[in-house]
């Protein structure tokens, strides 16, 4: 009877399964040209129905912004925001993007990685992308948002942050204190340069000078994606009624990892409107052309591979993980991050 039971529940999966693809090749023939197999499977739910032909895709960005894996399909967050704009991409019906960020930041490389996905978006189907910011759309959170035609911000969301952070720990002392003395063979004489357990009068000025200069051409970076972003986002704007905001003359003097709030952003340019996330969605309609549509996401498709998944899937390594009610950000040093100063504590 349970091997019976057991039996019936994968054969329900399946045929459930079967079903989501019979819906999916049905999409095909209403405005969807194709469905990609590369990448996460993502199945359409919608948000908010508005018993509308048109649909705006809306992609969430929470959270620190990384390359890792997030989920047991080995996915990470750049590959799931990717393939959500490829189903955008794909859809006729989907007239334009909305970008809901809430995010402090994160992985330099796994933010340039979005922001380039928005940009490349746009570029090539001409459906805008309006980014939406929360509590929080700080350093790489501002940076993936940079951009996108048009950001709706509310007055009290924490933004700006625009600079670049590298961190490391030096323990040596640690090590004097305990008798270890670590001993080390390299094939150069900067190959230990980040190295926590060298001495810290050891590290010499041009060191510090070669980091320092990764630093700066990766801060002058964000401000080049700034400027390109909300340059050519005016410019596709200028021709509109509400133009939206170019920046100030003196934007980069606020460029200096500072946070602001949304009321400050929206007088040096670096948002264009302020409002919540119904008013980002009303603006999403007016640059797409259309009178009203459909709110859709793009949801991971859970089907009789990922309970085979489940199932074999095990902690061997004995692990407790403390509950603080909120999760706090890996940073590992040596890499640059773009993240919010109130996170680094």
């Amino acid at each position: 009877m349970i091997l019976a039971l057991i039996l019936f529940i994968f054969l329900s999966i399946s045929l459930l399964y079967n079903v989501g693809n019979f819906a999916s090749n049905l999409l095909r023939g209403r405005g969807v040209k194709y469905t990609r197999t590369v990448g996460p499977r993502l199945e359409e739910a919608v948000y908010e129905d508005n018993d509308s032909g048109n649909k705006i895709a809306l992609v969430q960005v929470d959270g620190i912004i990384s390359g890792s894996v997030i989920d047991q399909g080995g996915y990470s967050l750049v590959d799931l925001i990717k393939a959500q704009l490829r189903r955008a991409e794909d859809d006729d019906r989907v007239k334009a993007v909305l970008l809901k960020v809430d995010s402090p930041g994160g992985e330099v490389l796994a933010s340039d990685d979005i922001y380039r996905a928005i940009k490349d978006f746009q570029s090539r189907t001409h459906k805008p992308v309006i980014a939406s910011m929360g509590s929080l759309a700080a350093s790489g959170g501002y940076y993936i948002s940079s951009p996108c035609r048009w950001i709706v911000a509310n007055e009290l969301t924490i933004t700006g942050s625009i600079g670049v952070i590298m961190s490391s720990w030096n323990y040596r002392g640690l090590m004097d204190k305990v008798g270890v003395l670590p001993q080390v063979f390299k094939s150069g004489k900067y190959k230990d340069m980040l190295s926590g357990s060298r001495e810290p009068n050891s590290i010499t000025p041009e060191e510090k000078a070669m980091v320092q200069s990764l630093i700066d051409e990766t801060f002058a970076r964000f401000k080049s994606v700034v400027r390109e972003g909300r340059t050519q986002a005016y410019d596709q704007n200028k021709d509109r009624q509400d133009k939206g905001r170019a920046l100030s003359d003196d934007w980069q003097d606020y460029a200096d990892g500072r946070v602001l709030s949304g009321t400050e952003a929206l007088k040096l340019g670096f948002v264009d409107q302020l409002g919540g996330f119904d008013d980002a969605v009303e603006r999403t309609k007016k640059l797409a052309g259309i009178s009203q549509a459909n709110l859709i996401q793009y949801q991971q498709r859970f089907d009789l591979s990922d309970v085979f998944r489940l199932f074999g899937k095990s902690d061997a390594n004995g692990s407790i993980k403390v509950d603080l009610g909120m999760e706090m950000p890996k940073l590992q040093a040596g890499k640059l991050y773009f993240l919010s100063p109130t996170f680094l504590h």
